[in-house]
């Protein structure tokens, strides 16, 4: 099992390496830096002097990869590759456009971020294995029809629909919780409620009729026929054995979901008006505030590649058959 987590690690450095590469690749070759410097500076006519200084300022004025105006190791270190992208690695994300430290700014985001997202996951899958659950208990009846139809609606409606309703109905209507803002420590609570129970509804439908059809699948093999010969309940049935041996997909699915855990919902964020990573996204990019944009999508791949670690770790506790390979 050991050899089997070393070489999933050791196949996550290149694939790393290859997501930083072509990061710095979409954000410097293909957009450039003096594309990026008319952007920001947002003027029909820009002079070559502003360009240049804007270009100064945040240390794009340099060789891509190569100077050759200096010598030694510094023909390395002073180019825009490796002051740029070789300190992601150990998470020295630098500076924004505007000055302040992005480091800084991540380490404060992330809690609110983690506040929301953590609950919605933990609470939706919960939610989403029970109710697939039932459905499957009550397979071949009215019941089990009507659920899947309902899934299949609810699944069809926008999020934006579920976050607008549920400020309308909850903060407007009945004044149960703020539809938008945040505070520290417990105060939080109030705020976070509303945010993580738009986000549980909002992917009831498509979670359940997923787990659903795991579960499906394993209901009709053979170990589970054994297990009711022997005289099981069916709810034993589905509780101790289908669901162990569906963990499987079910950890494969969780994986798609971990990048959010950090980096958060754009959506729900910018909506409620919480200061957590995905709002700081989306007004990077409404600011066109490239070095924070780069930062972002390099974090989210490394929280990407985190997570199929973790899953692959997790699959050595859930199918005894990966512990020999």
């Amino acid at each position: 099992m050991i050899q089997y987590l070393i070489r999933r690690i050791l196949y996550a450095v290149p694939l790393l390496v290859g997501v930083n590469i072509i990061t710095f690749v979409l954000f410097f070759v293909v957009n450039s830096p003096d594309d990026m410097a008319r952007m920001h500076l947002g003027q029909k006519r820009v002079t070559t002097e502003a360009i240049a200084k804007w270009k100064h300022e945040r240390g794009y004025d340099l060789p891509m990869f190569k100077n050759d105006k200096v010598e030694g190791l510094n023909q390395i270190t002073e180019t825009i590759f490796y002051q740029k992208s070789v300190g992601l690695f150990l998470f020295r994300f630098g500076r924004a456009d505007n000055g302040e430290d992005i480091g800084a700014d991540i380490s404060q985001r992330m809690w609110p971020s983690l506040a929301i997202a953590v609950p919605s996951l933990i609470v939706g899958l919960l939610v989403h294995i029970s109710l697939s659950l039932m459905l499957v208990f009550f397979r071949m009846t009215y019941l089990e029809f009507w659920g899947v139809a309902l899934c299949v609606a609810l699944m069809s409606i926008s999020s934006l629909f579920y976050i607008i309703g549920g400020q309308f109905l909850m903060g407007k209507l009945l004044q149960l919780a703020p539809i938008s803002g945040y505070d520290l420590g417990f105060n939080s609570l109030k705020f976070l409620a509303l945010p993580i129970n738009m986000g549980v509804i909002a992917g009831i439908g498509s979670g359940v009729r997923w787990y659903r059809t795991l579960f499906l699948e394993e209901v009709e093999k053979d170990y589970v026929r054994t297990a009711r010969a022997k005289g099981l309940s069916e709810t034993a049935v589905l509780f101790t054995h289908v669901l162990k041996n569906a963990m499987i997909p079910i950890l494969t699915g969780v994986v798609v979901v971990l990048p959010m855990l950090f980096i958060g919902s754009l959506i729900i964020e910018s909506f409620f008006s919480i200061p957590g990573l995905g709002s700081y996204t989306i007004d990077a990019i409404n600011k066109q505030d490239f070095a924070i944009v780069r930062a972002m999508v390099f974090l989210g791949s490394a929280v990407y590649i985190l997570g199929l670690l973790l899953t692959d770790i997790s699959y050595t506790l859930v199918d005894p058959r990966v512990r020999l390979n």
